[in-house]
């Protein structure tokens, strides 16, 4: 099982963090080890004062498939779910600055949460899902797959090409604008057209 990332997919996400527009797809990779299990805390690495959340719909892919064609990507999922790929802010711009990979600030253990999957049988249309993340009750984040720049099928298209998809593999699809930091005692919880898929406490 791998997780299959993909950054800088909304426009106004970008823009909150003075990155240029991608001609194609921002890719990189969080090991299994990244999973935050279901039901724990998650614990605010002691490596990072600068932890932020970004929430993402994810894709579970269903079936092996390599090369697969934009018409074709909608056959290789069934499920799409809500999660959050936590980034240790401060240690990824350190890193960017060296032109080093974002792999420590980004894979750590625990910086992937994972919720509750939906069937997109039940959903009107894949490409008009509106979801939100609340820290504290507040709503922080606030997003639509219309506005991603690459929609789903296209990012199994793309993906798809560099590496073989694998029953079990998780697209984390970007993160809208609104991304900010965690503090100790923050309870986060993740809606998707009115269902709540995840919470969790930060420690």
């Amino acid at each position: 099982m791998k997780l299959i990332c993909i950054g800088r997919n909304y426009t106004e996400h970008i823009e909150e963090l003075n990155n240029e527009r991608p001609d194609e797809p921002v890719v990189f990779i969080k090991p299994d080890s990244a999973i935050l299990p279901n039901e724990q805390d998650f614990y605010i690495p002691d490596f990072s004062d600068d932890v932020h959340y970004e929430v993402e719909l994810l894709v579970k892919i269903n079936k092996v498939g390599k090369h697969i064609e934009e018409r074709f990507a909608h056959k290789y999922y069934d499920e799409v779910g809500l999660g959050i790929d936590f980034t240790a802010r401060d240690l990824q711009s350190q890193l960017k600055q060296k032109g080093l990979p974002w792999e420590k600030a980004k894979g750590f253990d625990g910086s992937a949460v994972i919720g509750k999957w939906l069937s997109k049988n039940n959903l009107d249309s894949i490409d008009d899902i509106n979801f939100s993340l609340f820290k504290n009750g507040d709503e922080v984040q606030k997003g639509s797959t219309k506005l991603m720049l690459w929609k789903i099928d296209e990012l199994i298209a793309y993906v798809s090409k560099f590496f073989t998809l694998k029953k079990g593999d998780v697209i984390f699809t970007g993160t809208p604008a609104g991304v900010g930091r965690i503090q100790a005692n923050d309870y986060l919880s993740g809606m998707m057209e009115g269902h709540e898929l995840f919470h969790i406490n930060v420690k």
